[in-house]
């Protein structure tokens, strides 16, 4: 059974992280994801929107998928943590996406379940964690 890392890690990732690539970011200001991007953003990081809809989210521009997101990195950035927001039938596709591409953590938001997915990223060695808010955890455990 999958567990997340402790809280003192979940912080240390936290608090080292610089760049977020958010996987599902609505423009819709009413959604959970773009009020969560927008906090993450008010805590400086910077945010890449990861979908197909494309345009320009919090005054970003929004890439198709991961694979992308490199393209909209600037000199010296490297994607940190990947956040989903995105239905839970859809990790596996991402939890591979994120083998691929040796990204170092991901963390699947409150509701976004898949414990196979989940298990296989934690053993390709990416920092994990599932059903959890980042800007919640953010907040309650970073200084």
């Amino acid at each position: 059974m999958f567990g997340n890392p402790p809280a003192a890690d979940i912080a240390a990732r936290l608090r080292a992280a610089r760049v977020v690539a958010v996987v599902g970011l609505s423009a819709d200001p009413a959604r959970p994801s773009h009020r969560v991007a927008r906090a993450l953003q008010q805590y400086g990081y910077r945010i890449i929107p990861v979908t197909p809809a494309g345009g320009e989210i919090l005054g970003e521009t929004a890439v198709p998928d991961l694979a992308h997101a490199h393209e909209a990195l600037q000199s010296g950035e490297s994607i940190d943590i990947v956040d989903v927001f995105r239905r839970p039938e859809h990790v596996p596709a991402i939890v591979e996406e994120c083998i691929r591409l040796a990204l170092p953590a991901l963390w699947l938001q409150d509701g976004v379940i898949d414990e196979a997915a989940a298990e296989r990223a934690r053993a390709a060695g990416i920092f994990t964690v599932m059903d959890r808010c980042i800007y919640r955890d953010r907040a309650a455990l970073v200084a």
